[in-house]
């Protein structure tokens, strides 16, 4: 059965903390996966998450801050150990080869997968399969880093009593589907356009056309909200999004499915986050992101 949910594996910024691992996301999309900045420990909450190594088919890191990258060296380790039987392909900034390159080779081991290299030098599509394109978007940090997007292609909806009205039932539904057309009646005729899951991914940044470029109509939107709002000159400073903030780009986007992630240490109250967001007047389904939560994507 295809399953379609973001998996959390870390929510912390900068450091982990006693309930807080670095970051770590894994999106499950049918029957791929896609592993989003493995921060330090990584590994091991994919161990208590229940997930395995053959569940990865790409990995996409934002920029190599620490909390965001450091976990490359075990999962990538842990890939060839556990003999993965298909290609796995790692995006990242291209700015940052180096640090790709000492994070995939920090220590001795024996490289048994095919691990593509596949880094982001600009705005665009990365990817496009027969389940969904993958597009990359600059944002604002201090150092370079990307946000991502992933597209399902938009499908056709077959409406029952369009089909009955043009006489069309049992094994002729089946044909108008597969060949466009019969007896002079087109699949357009019959269906609707069923629009496309979009999910977005935006992690380290001040506010930017990036943000909203990923962020827009988004059935489920991933995005850092390191500081509360009474912080904002920090935000600002470092490169970061206030909870508010974070928000008001999915309020103004039309999300459906708002993920707050990535949160300072130096807040003690979950639920202050929740309190800011609502107040920014976003009302569509709110999660404030804990390890090891899984959170199913919006039905269509």
């Amino acid at each position: 059965m295809s399953v379609r949910e973001l998996v959390v594996l870390g929510t912390a910024s900068q450091v982990p903390t006693r309930h807080r691992n670095h970051n770590g996301y894994l999106l499950r999309w049918d029957g791929h996966g896609i592993l989003f900045d493995p921060g330090e420990g990584t590994q091991r909450q994919m161990l208590r998450a229940g997930v395995a190594a053959h569940d990865l088919n790409r990995i996409c890191v934002t920029h190599f801050h620490g909390d965001h990258s450091l976990g490359l060296a075990g999962v990538i380790q842990r890939i060839n150990l556990d003999q993965v039987p298909h290609q796995v392909t790692a995006h990242y900034p291209a700015s940052g080869q180096r640090f790709f390159e000492r994070l995939r080779y920090a220590t001795a081991y024996r490289e048994t997968v095919k691990l593509t290299e596949a880094p982001v030098t600009a705005d665009g599509p990365l990817a496009v399969t027969g389940a969904f394109a993958l597009d990359a978007r600059r944002l604002s940090h201090p150092v370079e880093s990307y946000g991502y997007r992933l597209t399902e292609p938009d499908g056709r909806r077959i409406l029952p009593e369009r089909l009955a009205a043009h006489g069309i039932a049992g094994p002729d539904v089946g044909r108008l589907q597969r060949d466009g057309a019969l007896n002079g009646v087109t699949l357009e005729d019959v269906s609707e356009v069923r629009r496309g899951q979009r999910f977005a991914f935006v992690m380290d940044t001040r506010l930017c056309d990036g943000v909203y470029a990923l962020a827009e109509g988004a059935d489920m939107l991933v995005i850092e909200s390191t500081f509360l709002d009474e912080d904002v000159q920090l935000a600002v400073d470092h490169g970061h999004l206030t909870a508010g903030q974070a928000a008001a780009v999915a309020r103004d986007t039309g999300v459906r499915h708002l993920v707050l992630t990535h949160f300072s240490q130096r807040y003690a109250d979950p639920g202050e986050f929740e309190r800011q967001a609502r107040a920014a007047g976003f009302e569509g389904e709110l999660s404030i992101a804990q390890d090891l939560m899984r959170i199913p994507v919006p039905k269509r």
